[in-house]
């Protein structure tokens, strides 16, 4: 039976154990990096780093081809930060929004569009970034620090007052909320990812040829889904943390 061994940035300091199957890992001294993880993750970065560059390279006052999709995506991001967080405040925070949101986008489609598996390695196979939880469970933690430091710039310490009010017994309860919500939406995005690449496979396995193609259709758009979720809701915190309480 294969052991479930999972997210460790130290080896004595395990943050997570949830794994399935075998993975690549490589060992830096006391650190353990996830190759698979690794290798699919700068794979987008690499597409979202080349879009940026095309779209920017050679501005035109009327946009055409890849400029006119990247400042589409741009408006998108920018609109769905203004909703969320507030038309003062959230012109700082769209990098990070939009950061999130084309990175879990781009990941979800590479798991539906490219044969990952077709590539052999020496140990596990790849896969989409977002259908292994160390990814999910890393933007989890990158939105808690997100809000809790938007919070704490614009109120000070002043913010850990409202996890007291209306009465100071919800003060645990509030800690604990702050905490789940942003691992709940990270549970929900691995679990859909991965759900939807095993139900593909299974498919191509048992009818190769027309089956898969509407299931693959509709993972693209539940991948899309799962994305302006995970982007829009941590907005929506952030804006939470904005909020002045009365």
């Amino acid at each position: 039976m294969e052991m479930i061994h999972g997210l460790s940035i130290i080896n004595s300091f395990p943050l997570a154990e949830l794994e399935v199957g075998k993975h690549l890992y490589w060992h830096f001294g006391n650190f353990t990096v996830h190759g698979q993880v690794f290798l699919t993750s700068w794979f987008v970065i690499g597409l979202l780093l080349i879009a940026s560059i095309a779209a920017s390279r050679n501005p035109q006052r009327i946009p055409r081809g890849i400029q006119n999709f990247m400042e589409y995506a741009l408006e998108f991001i920018r609109d769905l930060a203004k909703t969320q967080i507030g038309e003062k405040e959230y012109r700082p925070w769209v990098p990070f929004v939009g950061t999130l949101f084309l990175f879990i986008f781009v990941s979800n489609w590479s798991g539906a569009l490219i044969p990952w598996r077709l590539i052999e390695l020496p140990e596990g196979e790849l896969a989409a970034p977002t259908g292994d939880i160390n990814t999910t469970v890393a933007f989890a933690l990158l939105t808690s620090l997100a809000y809790f430091y938007a919070g704490i710039s614009k109120k000070g310490l002043g913010y850990f007052a409202g996890y007291a009010q209306p009465v100071p017994i919800l003060l645990p309860f509030k800690i604990l909320e702050d905490f789940t919500k942003p691992l709940s939406l990270s549970f929900r995005l691995f679990g859909n990812i991965l759900a939807d690449e095993l139900v593909v496979a299974v498919l191509v396995l048992l009818v190769p040829l027309f089956v898969p193609i509407p299931v693959m259709a509709l993972g693209l758009f539940t991948s899309a889904i799962q994305a302006l979720i995970f982007a829009t809701l941590a907005a929506a915190y952030i804006g939470e943390a904005l909020e002045e309480h009365h």
